[in-house]
């Protein structure tokens, strides 16, 4: 297919996007607590999010979504850093790292399944890019994925290490794309057409004030609900009645914060996203591959790579006593994100003349408006 043709029709399903209606426009609300300016995981000082959406003949249909926790040298940089495998079917490059050390040093990439090689191959040309990296001799890329291989051409791994120096370059603030975009251009969540989704949460002056964002790649199923509501069985579309609904699947949950807290309570607080995916009606499937990796963007406490005095300074956390309404953020925002990529994501069809239709939302804002009557 020509590139320009490719570009076209990427242009036109981001247009599709944007237009949906998203949940909190029907009344939706998740939560008590209120969200960010973007509603999304930039809310969070510093953190930027770029994508790569591949889109291209009949079978590709996939890309790469790339998550910065600050726009310097990470590397050199790093920031505190955690993971909480809910189950492991699954592939997470860096993972064990981050367990022992407690620290991150790349992007966070999200893509398909087969492509985790190219993003750790991405990841190692973007941290080579830097001067000051120039005695670097190991990297420990971050990359995580979801199977879109129901409708994408897996097999063919059209995801090149240049898509992923690209997501990162286009790295930024602000709104961000959800829906069929980047790692989720391809993905399938509780039946309906999955894809990239994100939220936010802003404490209260009183609580310090601090952001949590999450971004989620959806590609996993269960029996839906929505903000409470039991929408997969009112729909009659839940997990078992065929191949397609099956539970099988995955999602990568990546949670970040600006609250100053070091890896054992971002281990905590990674721990908390699992709660939000059960919220929406997830299960962790035997297998699902389900993955949280919690950061915090705090300037104070970023671990410099030639670390100088021997002893760390100055370095302060919040206590374990307040931790409890960031625990509440991220699970209140890992389940907005979550419904989210549902409502932004749009039918889609792709390897082998598969479809997968989009979540109704005709119908979801019937359902709500009966239970608002009958609920008065």
């Amino acid at each position: 297919m020509n590139k320009y043709v490719c570009t076209f029709i990427t242009f036109l399903a981001t247009m599709t996007v944007n237009a949906q209606i998203m949940p909190r426009a029907l009344g939706f609300e998740f939560g008590v607590m209120t969200p960010g300016t973007h509603n999304a995981i930039t809310d969070v000082a510093n953190v930027l999010v770029g994508q790569v959406t591949l889109i291209e003949g009949n079978d590709i249909r996939t890309g790469v979504t790339a998550i910065l926790p600050h726009r310097d040298n990470i590397f050199q940089q790093k920031v505190p850093a955690a993971v909480h495998i809910g189950n492991g079917f699954g592939k997470l490059a860096g993972s064990t790292q981050i367990e022992e050390l407690g620290n991150m040093e790349s992007p966070i990439i999200l893509t398909n399944t087969l492509s985790v090689a190219a993003g750790i191959e991405g990841i190692i040309e973007y941290t080579f890019s830097f001067p000051e990296n120039d005695k670097v001799y190991s990297v420990n890329a971050v990359v995580g994925e979801t199977n879109d291989g129901y409708l994408n051409d897996i097999r063919g791994r059209h995801v090149k290490p240049t898509h992923v120096v690209e997501a990162i370059a286009k790295a930024k603030s602000g709104p961000v794309e959800q829906g069929n975009v980047g790692a989720g251009t391809g993905t399938v969540c509780f039946g309906f057409k999955g894809g990239i989704g994100s939220s936010s949460r802003k404490l209260p002056e009183t609580l310090g004030g601090y952001t949590v964002g999450v971004l989620v790649q959806t590609n996993f199923g269960g029996v839906l609900q929505i903000d409470g509501m039991p929408a997969g069985k009112l729909l009659d579309q839940y997990s078992f009645q065929n191949q397609l609904e099956s539970a099988d699947g995955s999602c990568m949950i990546i949670i970040a914060t600006d609250a100053p807290i070091g890896e054992r309570n971002l281990k905590r607080l990674a721990e908390r996203g699992m709660l939000g995916l059960a919220r929406t009606g997830g299960i962790a499937s035997n297998g699902s591959g389900d993955y949280v990796l919690a950061f915090s963007t705090d300037p104070n406490s970023r671990i410099s790579h030639q670390s100088r005095p021997l002893v760390l300074e100055n370095t302060r956390y919040l206590r374990n006593d307040d931790m409890t309404a960031l625990f509440l953020a991220a699970i209140e925002a890992t389940e907005e994100a979550i419904i989210n990529s549902l409502f932004a994501a749009q039918d889609m069809s792709g390897r082998d003349g598969h479809t997968v239709k989009a979540l109704p939302i005709k119908e979801i804002r019937a359902l709500k408006e009966s239970l608002n009557t009958t609920n008065r």
